[in-house]
């Protein structure tokens, strides 16, 4: 079976990952947002770290659910630096609960956060055909676009190549390689759907 040239051979946490959810279109508001909380810690750290601690953030964050994450205070941001389950980075914690309140502003705008961030690759997936690491690149254009959008929101810790990377992750663009054996599957699920 042959994977992504990124997957660490014999890591079956990153194998579970990249054969079970990376790339898979991804529409359902709290789960972006579960997405978007995870990229967001994962700045400047490796991806494994953020994969062995999403149960502890599943549990801080409130099952990743936007609206009680927003009403978070003082209080819970000084309660999560204490925290071991998540990466305790103060910076990082507070971008969350900010971001929190940002989503809710975003989805209380165009009726769903999905509605929104889809619009930036016209409501479906953009399908790559990469063969190799030199070809997968850091940002795009539209990763550009969004992650600027998202600062003049208000968002943090969202800049273009975390956002690209929550791209990747949520299935916007189809990065799995055409010799990984998910890249055909995953094109076959974003010609499901399409966001009007």
């Amino acid at each position: 079976m042959r994977r992504c040239a990124w997957v660490p051979r014999r890591n079956a946490l990153y194998e579970q990952y990249h054969d079970r959810e990376w790339g898979v279109p991804v529409y359902r508001d709290r789960k972006i947002f579960e997405f978007l909380v995870l990229e967001s810690a994962q700045a400047g750290l490796s991806w494994e770290i953020v994969l062995k601690k999403r149960l502890g953030y599943r549990m801080a964050f409130a099952g990743f659910d936007p609206e009680k994450v927003a009403q978070f205070r003082a209080r819970d941001a000084k309660r999560l630096l204490g925290d071991a389950g998540i990466i305790r980075n103060r910076a990082k914690i507070e971008a969350a609960i900010n971001n929190a309140r940002r989503f809710l502003e975003v989805r209380e705008e165009f009726g769903s956060f999905s509605r929104y961030i889809w619009g930036f690759v016209g409501g479906k997936p953009i399908n790559c055909r990469r063969k190799r690491l030199a070809d997968l690149p850091e940002t795009t254009p539209e990763a550009e676009r969004l992650s600027a959008d998202l600062k003049k929101r208000g968002f943090r810790f969202l800049g273009p190549k975390i956002v690209y990377a929550h791209m990747q992750a949520t299935g916007m663009v189809n990065d799995h390689f055409v010799s990984c054996f998910r890249h055909r599957a995953v094109a076959a699920l974003a010609r499901k759907r399409i966001l009007v």
